[in-house]
């Protein structure tokens, strides 16, 4: 039997593999360690939504979903997570409106639970696609196209 991905679902298996290799590795199952800030109080996802980490160490919000460590984002995406840790100020006057879920990519909440903050992309005219968007239980999720797909931030 042969299982074929798409590229983009390829590269999301690789990116949650390795993810939860470098958890082990680290011995970091709960995440909650070195999230990039000097500034404010770290986020850990140990507390976030659902409480405890499922038996493969990762918090209930990441199941199913591709994940990626807080170091392994692009350096203008840990730039915001600083931002965000801060309060601010933000670049842009859309940082930290309410993201609205429309796409039903992430756990479903009532409105407002979602915020989402613009991630520079380098070279672009524009705010570009990147964003980081936050739950009120701490969680943190990264998008690189507009949307389209969502990665777990591992804090």
């Amino acid at each position: 039997m042969v299982i074929r991905f798409s590229p983009r679902r390829a590269a999301a298996v690789v990116g949650a593999l390795l993810a939860g290799l470098l958890l082990v590795l680290t011995g970091c199952s709960t995440g909650g360690g070195d999230n990039g800030s000097s500034q404010g109080a770290p986020r850990s996802t140990a507390t976030a939504v659902g409480g405890t980490p499922s038996a493969s160490g990762l918090p209930d919000w990441v199941q199913g979903m591709p994940a990626v460590p807080v170091g392994a984002l692009p350096s203008q995406a840990r730039d915001t997570l600083r931002l965000i840790d801060a309060g601010g100020p933000f670049p842009y006057a859309q940082d930290g409106t309410v993201f609205g879920n429309r796409e039903r990519l992430l756990p479903r909440h009532p409105r407002g639970y979602y915020h989402e903050y613009t991630v520079p992309t380098p070279g672009s005219p524009d705010r570009g696609a990147r964003r980081l968007v936050t739950g009120e239980g701490h969680e943190t999720y990264y998008t690189d196209d507009h949307y389209r797909s969502f990665k777990a931030v591992l804090r």
